[in-house]
């Protein structure tokens, strides 16, 4: 019999997150693939998980992918982590994910952490329907990106870090209008969470004066429907 891919969310910062569905898996699994084992480390070692992990990330997916659906056809079981949240959510995993599936091989995502979802939640946006973006290209195809988003009428979710953050919230305002209403969550789940909620320009003022720490999750509103004639 072949073995099993366990895509298993992790915690995005409190370790309170994980699931006890999680834990049991990674504890079961023979092999585990982390995106950095020494970012996984200590998240393994304080739920007492002992098993082998190999690293699996953007730089070695591609060649590793082989070899992982090896062991998967030897019977065994596999866990992937990324460093935070779900796995092929902004990070490594869509690869090893289409190449299992190419082999028949079975696939079981765990439902979990992912820091899209309560930054949305709580921005007091729409978000009956919206639209995750990830990271903005950095330089090729980025302004053509923004162009074309500024026409979007659903809620926008990017993913930003924090040496862009100010000049990623200045390009928006520029395109989609500084009066655009925005929220921006920075360290979700940690001692220091801060959600900042109001127009571009007042979210860019916030942080122009305050802490730029941390990983950022950026929701915008998408651009007003215009009003039907009532004489139509």
């Amino acid at each position: 019999m072949t073995g099993k891919l366990y895509l298993v969310p992790t915690p995005i910062g409190n370790l309170e997150d994980i699931t006890l569905r999680a834990i049991r898996i990674l504890k079961e699994a023979d092999i585990i693939l982390a995106e950095d084992t020494r970012t996984s480390g200590p998240l393994l070692k304080h739920f007492e998980i002992d098993k082998k992990v190999f690293a699996h990330h953007q730089h070695n997916e591609h060649k590793a992918s082989s070899e992982i659906v090896r062991f998967l056809n030897e019977g065994k079981n596999v866990a992937l982590i990324s460093d935070a949240g779900t796995p092929a959510i902004s990070d490594p995993g869509f690869f090893l994910v289409r190449e299992v599936l190419k082999n028949q091989i079975e696939i079981e995502c765990l439902p979990g952490a992912t820091a899209f979802v309560p930054a949305l939640v709580n921005s007091g946006l729409p978000c009956d329907r919206f639209t995750f973006e990830g990271f903005l290209p950095v330089k090729k195809g980025r302004q053509t990106r923004l162009k074309e988003l500024a026409a979007e009428e659903r809620t926008m979710i990017f993913y930003e870090s924090p040496h862009r953050i100010l000049k990623t919230l200045e390009e928006l305002a520029v395109v989609f209008g500084e009066d655009r209403q925005a929220s921006v969550s920075r360290e979700l789940t940690k001692l220091f969470e801060e959600t900042v909620r109001g127009t571009l320009r007042e979210v860019k003022l916030h942080f122009d004066t305050h802490t730029i720490k941390g990983e950022f999750v950026l929701c915008v509103a998408g651009k007003e429907k215009k009003k039907k004639d009532d004489s139509e």
